[in-house]
């Protein structure tokens, strides 16, 4: 039986964050995928003992971090096997027993079939051994984790075929089950039927008893257990490694939002349709911004929900949640990318209006454009007098939405505060209006070449504005997707407007629509200019602060208007101290190499030019086989 694949990055170590999703401050943790480990071959066959000590171990790992894990991404359902904390107190757990068990992992030779009963109890010991290494900051090889969570994932895939096939036949039929059926602990032969809730009593029953694959049971009976001692605990445990797998996963995968070229549809599909809560909440965990804007967890989590249910209302194919995710994304790399999150440019409250921006920006999108609506006399048109017409509904609808109790995320909010994040949102979301394209580029032209600083909202603008148009930047796998799910939205606005008797927008007639020379204009006259002049207008920010700091001590000692920079580490002991000092009126003398300042780096990387080229060379052979397959309609045609 093929297993599942669980992909991971091909770099030099695996990166895997800690616990950022529940608490920021956390120390990230590496996996090495180049430790030199000595390994020592042991037969699978452990003892209790052993068992008991090394799922002991890591139990406490598990409960520690699971009770950390925010309500966004825990199971509503926790269970808990009993067996898994004995001998596990408050002492010490030893770092030499986890690294003798994490040298087991490099041994998969001897282990037992996927479909074995044994590969239960081998795969929870082998997870809790890599989740307590974790914790403990102990180094594991790539290769040997790899190997590891497929061979879990395979066990688990085994007992999911198990489980769907006796559904579906009513009949024994796996080896795990029999052995179930076989076995008798003595201790338990049967269980209350109202101890456990009845989806989880019928899924024991139906996956490891025999009553009811060979006995109809009546409606009025409740089902009775042999070897309800196992079957309990191996239910909890594949309940438990599952989630395990998952949440790690899905860390492994969210390491990359730092990256230009993060993945959102894998997100997306790994996370169930819901990547714009998992991306949107990772950001603002990620520096801390509920806590220090007193935000409450709950209302966030009801805000981001409430957002995906807005974006979902009319199922468009490329205006969607899927789409606010990676403007949000984007939006965030552009100014990490730039170096601007350590250079104290921004506030936690701009950070925090940028991150609501990008995420509102397109808050109840119909899938048809504003000229749709002004030609089709729509309500919204009329309420916004055909100007920014979408633009003005998003962030409208979005702070409308924020009035609501259990949607307000701005509820412990100053009137000023309050007044400044506004401003900044609204800004940046009606600069998305496409009809404001050339005239924000030549604003922004003009900025640049001034000798004043650029008005750090205009920036913003133009960031967002650009994150929202940046697909064809992107590798061209995620590239081509969003082209033909935007194409399909057209195409279904003009279906909609031959309806209405409307002339046909330019790109929306699936029949005559060349979505090759579209795409290559798109980035020559569009794309490209707009982010030659977000590097620029980029580069002359950095320029700025790096002048301002020239007489400031080195960037490595912040001074104290630093600390409410939106950055995800602690201040460091340094600043403490010269803060202690300066209160009690002492004057601290620095050497001189902490005084001399440190060249800084004003070049901003563009990681979008290359695939800017590759993209529309791409697009160049694509249009040529459309101009083939043109002629040879027209050829066919002809009589």
């Amino acid at each position: 039986m093929p297993g599942r694949k669980i992909r991971v990055t091909s770099c030099s170590s695996l990166h895997i964050i800690g616990t950022s999703l529940s608490n920021p401050a956390a120390k990230s943790m590496k996996v090495s995928a180049t430790t030199n480990t000595k390994r020592h071959h042991h037969h699978h066959h452990h003892s209790s003992k052993t068992n008991k000590t090394a799922a002991a171990r890591a139990a406490a790992m598990v409960n520690h971090d699971t009770e950390n894990l925010s309500p966004i991404f825990s199971s509503k359902s926790k269970s808990s096997d009993s067996t898994d904390n004995v001998g596990v107190g408050d002492s010490k757990i030893s770092h030499e027993a986890i690294e003798q068990d994490v040298t087991n992992l490099t041994n998969l030779n001897n282990l037992p079939s996927t479909n074995a009963f044994e590969a239960l109890q081998i795969s929870s010991d082998r997870l809790r051994t890599i989740i307590a290494a974790l914790h403990c900051n102990i180094l594991i090889r790539k290769a040997d984790l790899v190997r590891n969570l497929d061979y879990v994932a395979n066990v688990l895939d085994a007992v999911h075929e198990d489980e769907t096939r006796i559904k579906q036949q009513h009949i024994p039929v796996a080896p795990i089950r029999r052995r179930l059926m076989e076995e008798d602990d003595g201790a338990l032969s049967e269980i209350e039927p109202d101890s456990v809730p009845n989806e989880v009593r019928d899924w024991l029953t139906m996956t490891f008893t025999r009553s009811m694959s060979t006995l109809k049971r009546r409606p009025s009976d409740k089902p009775k257990f042999k070897s309800v001692a196992q079957a309990i605990r191996a239910g909890i445990m594949v309940d438990s490694c599952s989630r395990i797998v998952k949440k790690w996963t899905l860390r492994i995968k969210l390491k990359t939002i730092n990256e230009w070229t993060f993945d959102v549809f894998s997100v997306n599909e790994f996370t169930n349709g819901q990547c714009l809560r998992y991306v949107g909440f990772e950001l603002m965990q990620r520096y801390n911004l509920p806590n220090k804007l007193h935000i409450s967890i709950t209302t966030l989590q009801n805000f981001l929900e409430q957002m995906e249910s807005g974006y979902s209302r009319y199922r468009n194919p490329y205006h969607n949640l899927v789409h606010a995710a990676d403007v949000l994304q984007t939006t965030y790399q552009i100014i990490y990318n730039s170096g601007l999150m350590v250079e104290n440019w921004l506030t936690d409250l701009e950070l925090f209006a940028i991150f609501v921006a990008a995420i509102v920006h397109d808050f109840e999108h119909t899938g048809t454009s504003n000229n749709f609506h002004i030609q089709s006399r729509s309500d919204v048109a009329l309420i916004y007098n055909d100007r920014a017409v979408l633009e003005n509904h998003h962030v409208s609808a979005a702070f409308r939405l924020m009035r609501q109790d259990e949607y307000n995320i701005l509820s412990e909010f100053t009137s000023d505060e309050y007044k400044n994040f506004r401003h900044l949102v609204i800004e940046m979301v009606l600069a998305t209006d496409m009809s404001c394209h050339f005239a924000q580029l030549k604003t922004m032209r003009s900025l640049i070449s001034m000798q004043e600083n650029i008005e750090k909202a205009k920036s913003l603008a133009l960031i967002l504005h650009c994150a929202d148009i940046s697909h064809p930047g992107k590798p061209w796998d995620i590239h081509h997707t969003w082209t033909q799910s935007l194409m399909e939205e057209f195409f279904k606005q003009g279906e909609k407007e031959k309806e209405l008797g409307l002339p046909c927008s330019p790109l929306c007639d699936r029949d005559n629509t060349l979505v090759a020379e579209s795409q290559i204009g798109f980035i020559q006259y569009i794309v490209e200019p707009s982010f030659i002049v977000v590097g620029d207008m980029l580069e002359k920010v950095l320029k700025s602060l790096v002048a301002a700091d020239s007489e400031v001590l080195s960037p490595s000692i912040p001074n104290r208007s630093m600390t409410s920079s939106p950055s995800p580490s602690a201040v460091s002991s340094t600043e403490l101290n010269l803060q202690h000092d300066e209160q009690n009126g002492l004057e601290r003398r620095l050497p001189s190499s902490m005084t001399t300042p440190i060249p800084r780096s004003t070049i901003v990387r563009r990681p979008w030019a290359e695939y800017l080229k590759l993209n529309r060379e791409r697009w160049v052979q694509e249009a040529e086989e459309e101009r083939r397959r043109k002629q040879l309609n027209v050829i066919e045609e002809e009589p």
